[in-house]
């Protein structure tokens, strides 16, 4: 029994020191998360051009769908050319932006004259933002190829892969590019036909078909570039 006394007290003191050590685990609903290093942080400049381009599909819905609202003309003496904008629905513009920019131009001192946009016939002309299928259709007979635009004697047809993209000769001033566009089918709907470069280093006509080639001239979007250019807001739809 002597001998039993110090064995029970060792086993006591063993059993105690296994107690001071629990074994604990993490809790299950607290688990380690490591957020990501670039989420909350803007992209670098030239990725967020990169993420800004605009990318047209070749086809999309087939359909058009005017533009609600209006514009008035700018201002000064001559006639009034009534106009309304269409845009293919499905297209990755904003229908009353790419209205904007049509009026804009066509108010233009430099341009053709005065046009009022409405919503509704009748009209002089549709101005219509399309897909390059589209525009082959409506282009038609004319081979467009799916990448210039046409008029087709009741639309000015924008093509959508042209007002996203420009053409190499604009050396990149798509702005530039665009009233190009407008003025130059628009232009047909007036009744002028295509021109020719009048010579090398000279601005091209904006009826010369500058989206195949300047022929030598300079890039040049308007019907009258030497008039006086005076700021005007036109960009303003008004709701009816």
């Amino acid at each position: 029994m002597p001998l039993l006394a110090p064995l029970l007290l060792l086993l006591l003191l063993l059993a105690a020191g296994c107690g001071a050590q629990p074994v604990t685990t993490p809790p299950a609903t607290s688990p380690v998360t490591t957020p990501p290093s670039t989420s909350s942080e803007p992209p670098p400049p030239g990725e967020r051009r990169a993420r800004a381009t605009v990318r047209v599909p070749y086809a999309v819905s087939g359909r058009y769908a005017v533009v609600r609202g209006g514009a008035p003309p700018g201002p000064g003496p001559g006639p009034v050319v009534r106009y309304l904008v269409e845009v293919e629905r499905g297209l990755p513009f904003d229908p009353r932006t790419f209205a904007s920019d049509v009026h804009r131009t066509l108010n233009d001192e430099r341009g053709w004259g005065r046009f009022r946009r409405v919503d509704h016939p009748p009209v002089r002309v549709r101005v219509a933002l399309s897909s390059p299928r589209l525009t082959r259709r409506q282009c038609l007979p004319l081979r467009t190829g799916g990448k210039l635009s046409c008029w087709n004697g009741t639309r000015s047809v924008i093509n959508a892969l042209r007002w996203a993209k420009g053409v190499p000769q604009y050396d990149g001033r798509l702005t530039d590019y665009r009233h190009y566009l407008i003025s130059h089918e628009v232009g047909h709907a007036l009744g002028h036909g295509h021109r020719s470069c009048p010579g090398p280093g000279r601005l091209a006509p904006v009826m010369a078909q500058q989206s195949k080639s300047l022929g030598g001239c300079r890039p040049n979007p308007w019907p009258f570039p030497g008039r006086k250019f005076r700021e005007r807001d036109q960009t303003k739809d008004r709701r009816r």
